[in-house]
């Protein structure tokens, strides 16, 4: 059934340039909740599943595998992830030279003791490199639920380790916590990191807090960061987490990746990649957005569609995904899928999407 507001759509440009902001004099801060599906969708082929959970060393992801995080250093794509073992989900590696070929080296991080912020989830982790470290910001909790499942559960926070080398070992930073919520105001209950991009002197993190992303500021990666004084779309109704940001050099557009949350069958679930798109790092017109992956156009997860992470691969953007396959919507026993962009990225510009019944 399609959304009242998508023949406004129909009829628009991609807005890339020109902007969308004006039509039907709707404002992009008072869309309804929750928000009509993108009337825009990307050109994807889904390559399938790449690793399967399970075949990790010490049973780091005997029971499944979610958040992919893929990082390029040198001629060695660095693909982490969170598998679920016995002890909950934690921070694992994979490495490979042609993302066909894949070494699993286990954990890279480990549980906190009881009453440290990580003691029940150490995952989800985003990397920047400064002054010849690395830098990994993850994301904490400390409960989860009862075995096999162990899933996190919020708040959500934020915790850094160190490490000269992507493959470790990783030292964690326990002397201050580097993103904080604040009380009554925004970011409020949690904030997780997200996809770090430098500009200048600045770092940009695009974090994560209940439903939305925003942008923390820092010039120091040894200092906390400064969140923005709201997310990136005010209206908050878009249900989205995670992000990944890539940067195209051809039209100097960016593009934010997230994770969007459906609600289906009286369920809240990962149901689709979408994609945003400005000029502008810190501006961002949410009817600027499209369809990257969902149940239409993945080849083997018809329901659930996990977090996305990209990098440029030759003439193609790899897009990193996890999913339980077929119609399961469950949070354990997923894999990583892998599909493909083609470059230089464009906005979809005029393409009609179908709305899922």
């Amino acid at each position: 059934m399609k959304h009242p507001s998508a023949s406004l759509y129909a009829i628009i440009p991609c807005g890339l340039l020109a902007g969308i902001t004006a039509v039907a004099g709707q404002n992009p801060n008072r869309e309804s909740y929750p928000a009509p599906e993108p009337v825009y969708r990307m050109a994807t082929h889904d390559q399938g599943r790449i690793l399967r959970h399970g075949e990790g060393p010490d049973k780091c992801d005997l029971n499944g595998m979610r958040e992919p995080s893929i990082v390029k250093d040198g001629d060695t794509y660095y693909l982490f992830y969170d598998g679920l073992g016995p002890q909950g989900y934690l921070v694992c590696l994979a490495t490979s030279k042609d993302l066909v070929n894949w070494t699993r080296h286990g954990r890279m991080l480990a549980l906190g003791q009881p009453g440290e912020p990580d003691s029940g989830f150490a995952g989800s982790p985003w990397f920047v490199k400064g002054a010849g470290l690395w830098h990994m910001f993850y994301v904490t909790a400390t409960n989860a639920t009862p075995p096999p499942d162990l899933v996190a559960m919020g708040p959500y926070n934020t915790m850094k380790a160190t490490s000269r080398s992507l493959r470790g070992p990783w030292v964690k930073t326990n002397a201050h916590i580097p993103l904080s919520p604040r009380v009554g105001a925004y970011p409020e209950g949690m904030a997780y990191p997200g996809h770090i991009v430098k500009r200048g002197a600045e770092y940009l993190m695009f974090f994560g807090s209940p439903g939305a992303i925003g942008i923390a500021r820092t010039k120091d990666l040894n200092a906390k960061w400064t969140p923005d004084p709201g997310p990136l779309f005010d209206s908050g109704h878009y249900d989205i987490e995670n992000s990944s940001i890539y940067y195209e050099k051809a039209n100097k557009a960016w593009f934010l990746f997230v994770n969007h949350i459906g609600r289906h069958d009286g369920l809240m679930y990962t149901d689709a990649t979408w994609v945003f798109w400005t000029k502008d790092i810190s501006k961002w017109d949410g009817r600027n957005r499209a369809v990257v992956l969902d149940g239409q156009n993945c080849t083997w997860s018809k329901k659930c569609i996990g977090m996305a992470t990209v990098t440029p691969v030759g003439k193609r953007l790899a897009v990193f995904y996890d999913a339980p396959g077929g119609d399961s919507v469950s949070h354990t026993y997923r894999d990583l899928g892998l599909a493909w962009l083609d470059l230089p990225l464009e906005p979809p510009c005029g393409r009609r999407i179908g709305f899922r019944p």
